[in-house]
């Protein structure tokens, strides 16, 4: 989805997804909120990519080829082996490409680190722009990925240096990121994400279980405490009902569903007020 508030992946419809030139581009059309999605490096550098291993839909190495299969974690490589793949063209013949005909390429673009991404935004003088920014943290394959520990720290102290922490948001699926955010850094607003699977397992939801709650905003209300800063739901957005959303707003959560892309199911949830 890109929109004039949002560009997910930094508007991935048009632009490489998670490159400089797609956030480069999403503040020139507009964009007032960048989502985008972290891992940590084997140098615990935080880096920018929605996949936790290289993804050979979009994924080029030394010689020009894409990847014929899954490539390594991100975690097992170090910045310089990492930025030795070109991520500047998806695969237009794969079916990870089809939905995207009009997206440009930029041959020899690098998945790019976070401090990068905050000292690009602040020489395009975009120093009101948004970022929310989702741990790529996974419980169910704990080798492939950095600790909560370990991300939420080296996280934290990109925000820091870069002096952004009035601007930024951070969202996972899972929830024990979000429980160390909350402590280390109880200003920043957090993002409860969810889908069905992983109301599920309690793995993602820091040992909460739904059968205990009964709902999902229950269950948010309950992770996130006694907040200092404003806590969001954000479903699936084929999951939400309209009973759902009166129940979050009564608990005084805002409710921001993932990912809508089509217009009328935009305009069905914006009939039901799903949006704070």
């Amino acid at each position: 989805m890109c929109s004039s508030d949002l560009a997910h992946r930094g508007g991935r419809a048009l632009q490489p997804e998670n490159t400089l030139s797609a956030f480069s581009s999403a503040v020139e059309i507009g964009v007032t909120t960048l989502e985008l999605d972290i891992g940590l490096t084997a140098d615990d550098v935080v880096v920018i990519s929605h996949d936790t291993a290289l993804n050979p839909n979009h994924t080029r190495d030394a010689s020009g080829a894409f990847l014929r299969a899954k490539g390594p974690p991100i975690r097992t490589l170090t910045l310089a082996q990492l930025q030795a793949y070109d991520v500047g063209l998806i695969d237009p013949a794969s079916g990870y490409g089809k939905p995207f005909p009009k997206q440009l390429s930029h041959d020899g673009e690098r998945i790019p680190t976070l401090a990068a991404l905050f000292e690009r935004m602040q020489a395009l003088g975009a120093t009101q722009v948004r970022f929310n920014i989702e741990t790529k943290v996974d419980p169910t394959r704990p080798t492939e990925t950095a600790s909560p520990e370990q991300m939420v720290r080296a996280l934290l102290s990109e925000i820091d240096k870069a002096g952004v922490a009035q601007r930024v948001t951070v969202q996972s699926f899972d929830w024990r990121s979000l429980a160390l955010v909350g402590n280390a850094a109880p200003q920043l607003p957090r993002a409860y994400l969810t889908r069905a699977a992983t109301l599920k397992d309690s793995r993602w939801t820091a040992g909460l279980r739904i059968e205990d709650f009964g709902s999902a905003p229950r269950m948010v209300k309950a992770a996130a405490g006694d907040a200092r800063s404003p806590v969001i739901w954000s479903p699936a957005f084929s999951d939400l009902t309209p009973e759902l959303v009166k129940q979050a707003h009564a608990l005084g959560l805002s409710v921001l569903p993932w990912t809508v892309n089509e217009r009328a199911d935009m305009a069905r949830l914006i009939d039901r007020k799903s949006v704070v």
